[in-house]
């Protein structure tokens, strides 16, 4: 890690439950990253690993709300603009937009597993105005499982946490194959839906 970013690293998660949520609101670290270390403060007895998975699911989800937010007011725009600030790129702004145009809502759950628009996907759904309350569920139920993995993996690698890239690699995989998998059967559904009216 850069050292700037290493600083601030350390500074946040050396605050227990609050420094985990507010170092995924930041998304400077991955969250990979953040989860892993929280993982290794429950097995070393710092944290609970229910407390880990309650930070990590708030701050993950504050995140999303920002960017949600930020594209219900600030629109496609501002964030060709100032997106790379945040580390949202236009070509995954690009993708994240072609799958919510196309899929719809029920994309924001499945996409949270897809890395090239896990983060994106929430810019479209506020820029279509989807509804926030739907759109915070389908992110919770996405962001639940994948914290208790990363938290978990970090638990198990100990002090050796910054090999989750590594570890995660097993289990990361088919949860992409899943999500693909969920997404081709919420299309299905849609289609057979429409086709019904």
């Amino acid at each position: 890690m850069h050292e700037a970013i290493q600083s601030l690293f350390s500074f946040l998660v050396g605050l227990g439950y609050a420094g985990i949520a507010l170092a995924l609101m930041v998304e400077v670290i991955p969250s990979e990253i953040v989860l892993a270390y929280a993982g290794y403060l429950v097995a070393r007895g710092e944290i609970t690993f229910a407390g880990a998975v309650a930070a990590g699911t708030f701050g993950g989800a504050v995140a999303q709300l920002f960017l949600y937010w930020m594209g219900v007011y600030g629109g496609r725009p501002f964030l060709d603009r100032y997106g790379k600030y945040i580390g949202i790129q236009k070509k995954h702004l690009d993708v994240a937009e072609r799958w919510f145009a196309k899929f719809g809502p029920g994309v924001i759950f499945s996409a949270r597993f897809i890395p090239v628009v896990r983060h994106a996907i929430s810019i479209p759904a506020g820029i279509a105005r989807m509804k926030w309350l739907p759109f915070l569920i389908y992110t919770v139920l996405a962001i639940v499982p994948w914290s208790i993995l990363f938290i978990w993996l970090g638990e198990q690698l100990g002090r050796r946490w910054r090999q989750i890239d590594e570890m995660a690699a097993p289990y990361v995989q088919p949860a992409i194959a899943a999500a693909a998998v969920a997404t081709v059967i919420y299309i299905v559904w849609k289609w057979r839906r429409r086709a019904a009216e």
